[in-house]
């Protein structure tokens, strides 16, 4: 066992904010594994999983303009919202994907040490970022993991509907959008200099 610890990795960024952004999210109190020297770590074990989401490539943003009458409508900024929310449906189940795999890693790195460097190995070398592909690819790896992650992300997003106020989240994004409206205007301002006060004392 003590030959299988050696090959641990530390914490895993999801890349999706801070951690007191996880906090908000009801996940806060897990500990980490510890992060051993980079020299320990086999060169097979490194991936894009260990950089976490924030490291990829952000797709491009498409901004399509629909003529309709009384105006030009702009669309396609991250998904056709008039139509629907599918998208973000997709990246919460990711995301609780992305979770549950976090917490099964921690689970067997303290009972399992030998599952947990087959599993870790898995996740390095897969697709995270699509959760369906991902379960599917490890069902026909490791049947039992993969009911393992899908039993957990459930788990994980029950317990996320218990702390979500979406009341509390709506006046957030409110709050923010005022906050940076605000900050924008005050770059805007030009303010009088000195010199131009000056100026305008002497010549009254």
């Amino acid at each position: 066992m003590a030959g299988a610890q050696a090959m641990v990795i530390g914490p895993i960024s999801s890349g999706f904010g801070s951690r007191s952004s996880s906090c908000d999210l009801g996940f806060c109190g897990v500990p980490s594994c510890p992060r051993p020297a980079a020299s320990t770590l086999p060169a097979g074990l490194s991936s894009s999983f260990i950089g976490g989401w924030g490291d990829r490539r952000r797709p491009a943003v498409r901004s399509k303009k629909k003529e309709r009458s009384g105006g030009v409508i702009v669309d396609e900024l991250g998904g056709h919202y008039e139509e629907g929310f599918d998208d973000v449906h997709r990246q919460l189940i990711n995301y609780f994907t992305y979770k549950a795999i976090r917490t099964v890693l921690h689970q067997l790195y303290e009972m399992n040490p030998p599952k947990y460097i087959w599993f870790y190995n898995f996740v390095s070398n897969g697709e995270v970022k699509d959760g369906t592909r991902f379960l599917q690819a490890l069902g026909k790896e490791h049947q039992e993991l993969a009911e393992r992650v899908m039993v957990t992300r459930l788990h994980l997003y029950g317990k996320w509907i218990k702390k979500c106020d979406h009341a509390k989240m709506y006046q957030r994004i409110s709050d923010e959008n005022l906050k940076l409206m605000r900050e924008r205007l005050m770059e805007t301002i030009i303010w009088p200099s000195e010199d131009t006060n000056a100026e305008n004392a002497g010549s009254s």
